[in-house]
């Protein structure tokens, strides 16, 4: 089998890690792999890993732009030129472009959804796109494909998103010390969150959260990293809160790793989400988390045992829940403790690829 990922982009996100991740470990399992985007710091990440990447002009938010008829040419050839068996898609434009290509040349169509969509748009209604077969990254993404969108349940399989859980190990280490002291963060708690800096992210409620909370940790600390256009409004909130000193924002990274190793409290506080590989990535890390109850995050959190879960736009209870996993280590460390291990159990990297290679042979075979 050949395989082709369409993607957008291959800037820093959930989506396109997702993406990344999964062609290196299919790869690695002596499959061929191609991916095809605008670009991006992730196509670095290909290529370290002899992954062939076509540079086409895919980037935008409407599926029936004119550009993407010379992209559609563009990519025919390529498919037909590499014998291309599969089409992997994570997005909107991608998926559309995606049908459009299975029907002129065979290949077969995969998309994965990875969040919730506005479902009365006509769009979507009249050309679904989702190929033959959908992967959903959570039990309430399955539910929302199935319910809102009528998609056949038979053609759709729940496969969480996966982590290298050895790569997020840190027990009995001391984390980034350089970074610590960097960011003056030695001697003092560190709160932190990795997400893409815009309002579905909750994060204003963080900064709502935290100004009452140094009222009783004075000396606690925020990490945001990421970004994305609620920066400067994040930037400016802090600081009509008068607690700009005790907030960071960090640029989003690749590897980040070297963040979560300096935080003593993750905090994943989405309005809406079809899962959280962020979050994922920080309980795969052995840190104890704190979630909004929303989404595929119940898939993930297990309120007292896998983690905490809150409300979601409720700053005082997530306030509350920050103070108790910063004050009770013992009970900080349980948390973290158990949330790796189910991790490791449920959302493993290898098990997320073995189950869409079989999705693959599944309609290969068809």
């Amino acid at each position: 089998m050949k395989i082709l990922f369409l993607a957008n982009h291959m800037e820093i996100g959930g989506v396109t890690s997702y993406t990344v991740n999964l062609a290196i470990a299919i790869k690695k399992r002596g499959i061929e792999v191609f991916v095809a985007s605008s670009g991006g710091e992730l196509v670095k990440a290909l290529k370290k890993n002899d992954i062939p990447h076509l540079t086409v002009k895919v980037r935008t938010k409407f599926e029936f732009h004119p550009k993407l008829i010379f992209v559609f040419f563009k990519l025919l050839a390529f498919i037909k030129r590499n014998k291309i068996d599969i089409i992997h898609t994570n997005t909107r434009v991608t998926q559309v472009l995606a049908e459009l290509l299975s029907i002129n040349t065979g290949a077969r169509h995969i998309s994965t959804c990875h969040g919730f969509f506005r479902y009365k748009r006509i769009g979507r209604k009249l050309f679904g796109a989702w190929g033959r077969h959908v992967i959903a990254i959570s039990e309430a993404v399955k539910d929302h494909l199935i319910k809102d969108f009528k998609v056949d349940k038979d053609k759709v399989s729940l496969i969480y998103n996966g982590v290298d859980t050895d790569a997020f190990y840190f027990e009995g280490k001391n984390g980034d010390n350089f970074l610590k002291e960097n960011l003056c963060f030695t001697k003092h708690p560190v709160i932190g969150s990795i997400a893409r800096l815009s309002p579905v992210k909750g994060l204003r409620y963080l900064l709502f959260a935290m100004k009452d909370l140094l009222k009783e940790i004075p000396e606690a600390e925020l990490l945001l990293v990421g970004e994305g256009p609620s920066k400067e409004f994040l930037m400016g909130l802090a600081k009509k809160l008068g607690i700009e000193g005790s907030v960071f924002f960090a640029h989003s990274t690749t590897d980040t790793r070297r963040f979560l190793s300096i935080m003593d409290v993750f905090v994943f506080y989405s309005l809406e989400e079809g899962l959280g590989l962020s979050l994922l990535e920080a309980m795969a890390s052995g840190k104890p988390c704190i979630a909004s109850s929303v989404g595929g995050v119940l898939s993930i959190i297990e309120d007292g045992v896998t983690g905490l879960l809150v409300p979601p736009k409720d700053a005082d209870s997530l306030k509350e829940a920050m103070i108790r996993l910063l004050k009770d280590r013992a009970f900080s460390s349980l948390l973290a403790r158990n949330g790796r291990e189910f991790v490791i159990r449920k959302f493993s990297i290898e098990k997320m690829t073995e189950e869409v290679i079989a999705v693959y042979k599944k309609v290969y075979a068809v």
